[in-house]
């Protein structure tokens, strides 16, 4: 299969994710559970450190997961044992969460937007902190609060990246979005900073999420996009490219080139001295987690077969949310006839569907399914919509 890989693989006709025997986990999953792979997080950490390396950048990187992606309190400790990453953090809640797993406050860079009061006084417990300003208000607040010891400013390209063009997986583009101060509000922020006093450390951009090969040819313009912010701010130390690596989830894609993307970072930023970040999240932990469900019906309605899953959209909403496609993948193979599914789940909204045209062998003789690439965005989304929010998570450890 397309997806199958070292560890997450069929050995005489048993899938096996992380050396376990996935059927056998899955008598375990009296409800829906996420199963995440220690081992693949840790491999996905290295290959991206491994690839500033053979560039000669690795002095000069730092990684920082986007945990928004899955907070799962077991995987966030066991990062932090690794010691290969940091954490960058979208709310003071999420600081909280991350210090809870080891994380140190210097460890955590927060990207945040629209803070209240009571976010304020979150942040003004952990000034180890680094806060990237996503608005003028933002900045304002920080100086207000004492919260200026490493500053950053969040930018606005006007230009955007996403998995296969998909708009709503774009943060930055010809619409006007929230995110970030824009070329002609730069002066402005600038202005304030200085008058008090503050030096803007780091550069941060985060224009969209999802993208392989096929995006790179527009992330050097993105890149390109971003070098008169550069040359508008001599002090600045660090750049954080943000996030927004994918993995493939069909068998059209092909793994993210890792070579020609930091290829391209060193083309666009090696000459600059900069320190380079980034804060990956799909591409760390998401093609390291299955969802298993349990059917329950299969049935033909005029030409099309529906298989049934006992979870729906509101578990892992991507599907719905943003059109991407989470395979189910068979724990094991009897090789029957194929036959073609819609798969769908348990939430009474016209939307909830799995997967709309699944080619598999005869369904009838399977208990479970399981969801590939559920990793990310996933249960750190969940909700309890039509009160059907109960699942599990599970972290494998070799």
């Amino acid at each position: 299969m397309w997806w199958e890989r070292e560890d997450f693989t069929y050995k005489n006709d048993q899938l096996y994710l992380a050396g376990r025997l996935v059927k056998e986990l899955a008598r375990h999953a009296d409800v829906p559970t996420f199963f995440y792979s220690a081992a693949r997080v840790h491999d996905n950490l290295l290959r991206l450190k491994q690839a500033f390396s053979s560039l000669g950048l690795s002095k000069r990187t730092n990684i920082f997961y986007a945990m928004k992606a899955n907070r799962f309190t077991p995987l966030l400790t066991q990062m932090k044992i690794g010691g290969m990453c940091g954490i960058d953090a979208c709310s003071p809640q999420e600081i909280v969460h991350a210090v809870s797993c080891g994380f140190l406050p210097q460890d955590i860079s927060l990207t945040a937007t629209s803070l209240s009061d009571k976010d304020f006084l979150i942040l003004k417990q952990y000034k180890g902190i680094h806060i990237n300003c996503d608005s003028i208000t933002t900045l304002k607040r920080c100086i207000k609060n004492g919260l200026t010891n490493s500053l950053g400013i969040r930018i606005n390209p006007q230009t955007g990246i996403s998995r296969s063009g998909n708009e709503k997986l774009q943060y930055t583009g010809v619409n006007l979005t929230k995110f970030g101060i824009y070329q002609a509000q730069l002066n402005d922020f600038l202005k304030i900073a200085r008058s008090n006093g503050v030096s803007i450390n780091t550069i941060h951009f985060h224009t969209g999420c999802g993208y392989l090969n096929d995006s790179l040819q527009q992330l050097s313009h993105v890149f390109e996009s971003v070098k008169p912010f550069i040359a508008a701010i001599p002090e600045v130390k660090t750049l954080n490219l943000g996030g927004g690596l994918g993995v493939p989830h069909n068998k059209s894609d092909a793994s993210l080139d890792l070579n020609a993307w930091t290829k391209l970072v060193k083309k666009h930023f090696g000459p600059s001295k900069l320190n380079i970040a980034i804060e990956p999240g799909e591409y760390i932990v998401k093609d390291a987690g299955i969802l298993v469900l349990e059917k329950t019906y299969q049935e033909k309605k005029h030409n099309v077969n529906f298989i049934g899953l006992n979870a729906g959209f509101n578990i892992a909403p991507e599907p719905a949310n943003y059109d991407l496609p989470f395979e189910p993948v068979i724990l094991e193979k009897f090789h029957g006839k194929f036959s073609a599914y819609k798969v769908v789940g348990n939430i009474n909204e016209a939307l909830d569907v799995w997967f709309e045209k699944l080619e598999v062998e005869d369904l009838s003789m399977h208990k479970h399914l399981a969801l590939i690439n559920a990793g990310a965005y996933s249960s750190s989304m969940s909700s309890n919509h039509c009160m059907r929010g109960e699942m599990k998570e599970v972290l494998l450890i070799s």
